[in-house]
């Protein structure tokens, strides 16, 4: 089976044709090789696709021709434990990065001192 057509059914990409840009581009090796769209996998192979932030390793446990439910992509593969890990710190880091006080419709009063506060650092609270 082709490797576009796998990486399709097993819904890592929502058509075919961002599978194959994103192997053109180099994102997707097997078996430690840069892989080409028509590129045959099997059971067995080893899997390689980077998706910016995170990378997926994964092996391939089954084929399947056809894009079914999440809970058949799943079964297709079976993703390394360190790339688990790798993705659930990645994950945490990124949800620990705030970017600031997250504002709702029009600020309040409250809300502008709070962001002002947040603005210039937490020591010029004796200001407000």
């Amino acid at each position: 089976m082709r490797i576009d057509k796998w990486l399709w059914a097993a819904r890592f990409f929502k058509t075919r044709a961002l599978a194959v840009e994103s192997i053109v581009a180099g994102h997707v090796s097997v078996n430690g090789e840069r892989a080409k769209p028509a590129k045959a996998v099997k059971p067995g192979d080893a899997i390689e696709i980077r998706r910016p932030p995170f990378t997926h390793s994964i092996v391939v446990k089954a084929l399947s021709e056809r894009r079914g439910p999440a809970a058949e992509a799943q079964a297709l593969y079976s993703e390394t434990p360190e790339s688990l890990a790798r993705r659930m710190q990645l994950t945490a880091e990124l949800r620990s990065v705030s970017a600031g006080p997250r504002l709702r419709g029009r600020p309040t009063k409250k809300d502008r001192r709070d962001y002002e506060r947040w603005f210039r650092g937490a020591s010029d609270d004796e200001d407000l």
